[in-house]
């Protein structure tokens, strides 16, 4: 039976949706809406260019833990398409993936034009139709349950237009959906704090953050930048923290530990077994805890430490005030700063207005969400996408 379905919005969960949708339905008829001039935006640019597909996270339970907002939602469908069902998907049309140390997961080419290239592929030889910059000036259901898309009718339609999609967002509004408001997700801090400066491009490995007057802490890798705090331990910290922060406008107090690894009792007995073995070595000119030298040199500089202070000489209120440095160290947060190009949010449509089992609508039947319209995200590494995949294959095997 030939149907018609119209799909707005060309990024990853349209293509995914139309792909897998065709390949059940050989007779369908469908058409991908997108209002720009190029598709697969955030898959070209996802994982500085090469496509962060996916991550090497097997189990359900597990894999929802990295979803701040979905994660009751999610657990269900995952136990239908995981993420191994996305990379045998990809092999199976000769696109070989590799998971990297941190579990991410890439094409071996290192390109994300191999994952374009492949959808395109695919949404040619099935004969997905594909609309650019087409705006959905109309969309309206009707009594026997079709949708009129602008000036035609649809038996079914799929939102996958993004998360910051304001058109459209307000048009569901009208038609009774729940919005929640689209925030930023995954953001950088910035700090004025002096302490920083001339230290970008620094990085620690393990460091572990917190937001002042909350109880979790995100522990990973921290990048210094020349606007101040970037990298996982930062980005996780922000997606967990996304409403709250926009709540603050971006000004809080961090917290930040630059040595995660050792606890301060260990700190304390590393300057004991310093002033032991090393008595004349001066403090400032030996970094410790496997920090960078210019970081180490701040924190002993901030903790009025003089140039020339060997361990022999380290005072009582010194060093307390640089172990206070080391692990319990505040810096003012002064705003956000995001990549336009990977930008992620937060928000979109109200999750008790879905059906997870179906990605469909609970006020219209035919209409089906998927990818960020919906007001599910998540942490960085390849979950966004993951949720994409998911959802785009449940969708097309219920439409």
């Amino acid at each position: 039976m030939s149907k018609k379905i119209a799909i707005i919005g060309g990024g990853a969960g349209g293509f995914f949706t139309a792909i897998n949708t065709a390949k059940k339905n050989p007779g369908y008829k469908i058409t991908i809406f997108e209002k720009g001039r190029n598709l697969l935006g955030k898959v070209k640019v996802s994982g500085g260019g090469r496509c962060n597909v996916t991550h090497a996270c097997f189990e359900p339970k597990e894999l929802v833990k990295f979803y701040p907002r979905g994660h009751k939602e999610l657990l269900g469908p995952f136990h239908t398409f995981m993420t191994g069902d996305t990379m045998d998907w990809f092999a199976q049309r000769g696109v070989n993936l590799k998971i990297e140390e941190d579990n991410r997961v890439f094409p071996d080419t290192d390109r994300s034009q191999t994952i374009i290239d492949c959808f395109l592929k695919e949404a040619r030889e099935l004969g997905v139709k594909i609309k650019l910059e087409s705006t959905i000036q109309h969309l309206e259901p009707q009594e026997n349950g079709t949708w009129l898309v602008n000036n035609d009718s649809y038996d079914a339609v799929v939102v996958a237009s993004g998360g910051n999609a304001k058109a459209i967002l307000d048009t569901l509004s009208q038609l009774g959906y729940r919005i929640e408001p689209p925030l930023p997700s995954l953001f950088t801090f910035n700090t004025k704090d002096t302490r920083l400066r001339g230290l970008s491009g620094l990085s620690v490995p393990n460091a572990c953050v917190k937001i002042t007057g909350t109880k979790r802490s995100e522990v990973g890798p921290l990048l210094i930048t020349h606007w101040g705090m970037s990298g996982p331990a930062i980005l996780k910290t922000s997606a967990v923290s996304a409403r709250k922060l926009a709540e603050q406008e971006y000004k809080f107090n961090l917290l930040v530990d630059w040595c995660f690894d050792y606890d301060r009792e260990d700190v304390n007995t590393t300057f004991l077994t310093q002033r032991a073995n090393h008595p004349r070595k001066t403090i400032l000119k030996n970094p410790l805890f496997n920090l960078p030298k210019r970081l180490w040199e701040a924190l002993v500089t901030d903790a009025n430490i003089s140039t020339t202070k060997t361990w022999a000489e380290l005072g009582g209120k010194e060093q307390n005030k640089l172990i206070e440095n080391l692990k319990a160290g505040v810096f003012q947060i002064t705003g956000k700063s995001t990549n336009k190009e990977e930008f992620v949010t937060c928000g979109g449509i109200n999750l008790k207005q879905i059906d997870f089992t179906k990605f469909e609508s609970k006020l219209h039947s035919n209409l089906f969400f998927v990818g960020e319209i919906l007001d599910i995200d998540a942490l960085t590494g390849g979950f966004n996408f993951q949720a994409c995949w998911t959802g785009g294959y449940i969708i097309s095997q219920n439409i």
